[in-house]
């Protein structure tokens, strides 16, 4: 599969062939699966319930053992009584974590690259370490680009991934609202499947092989 090449005038200045996982049997299946481990695995337990032990008052027995009539009880800390401990209530440890096997996850990852490439929802920039630092330079960009691309100018959400983290283009995009700034050597499933567009330099496609 070939992809035009743009330069950071928005003009195509060549054309490229996608590396062979662009053409990955998309499996909606495993997809699902990778961002589910995925975001299970971002998830701590925030509950937690305190049981009898951890309740403030006193611990004094509510009334004599016999004679009252009544039935036999402890204290009010017991957890039939309101305002006592919590029986069997959570206590902050509960393990969320999923595992999903590296070889799935990467396959995962092609599967939506894929996707992206059939629905040709992808663009590679030539330079973008040539890019200015500047935010009206990368809105200038975009703009530029959509007024060629109408999937482009619908898509709310914009993934730019390189090989490596470049300052210039991380000031230039990062305050942008719907852009995402990804590294192709860290890519997940969740937020690869987030967006609407990928913009790649040409280097991040080279490192993906």
């Amino acid at each position: 599969m070939k992809i035009n090449i743009y330069n950071l005038k928005s003009e195509v200045v060549g054309e490229m062939s996608l590396p062979k996982l662009f053409e990955t049997v998309v499996s909606e299946k495993l997809i699902n699966q990778a961002i589910k481990v995925y975001t299970n695995n971002q998830r701590k337990s925030h509950a937690k319930a305190k049981d009898r032990g951890e309740i403030a008052g006193t611990s004094k027995k509510m009334w004599a053992q016999k004679g009252t009539g009544r039935a036999r009880h402890s204290t009010t800390k017991a957890s039939q009584f309101t305002g006592g401990g919590i029986a069997h209530g959570p206590q902050g440890n509960q393990n969320y974590k999923l595992k999903l096997p590296k070889a799935q996850r990467t396959l995962a990852i092609h599967a939506i690259l894929a996707k992206f490439a059939k629905q040709k929802r992808i663009i590679v920039i030539d330079q973008f370490k040539d890019m200015s630092p500047k935010t009206k330079d990368a809105i200038k960009l975009i703009t530029c680009l959509e007024k060629e691309n109408e999937v482009l100018s619908k898509s709310h959400k914009i993934g730019i991934i390189t090989n490596k983290t470049v300052i210039n283009v991380r000031r230039a995009f990062r305050n942008i609202p719907g852009v995402k700034l990804l590294c192709a050597k860290s890519l997940n499933a969740y937020n690869l499947a987030n967006q609407n567009y990928l913009f790649f330099s040409k280097k991040a496609i080279n490192d993906l092989k």
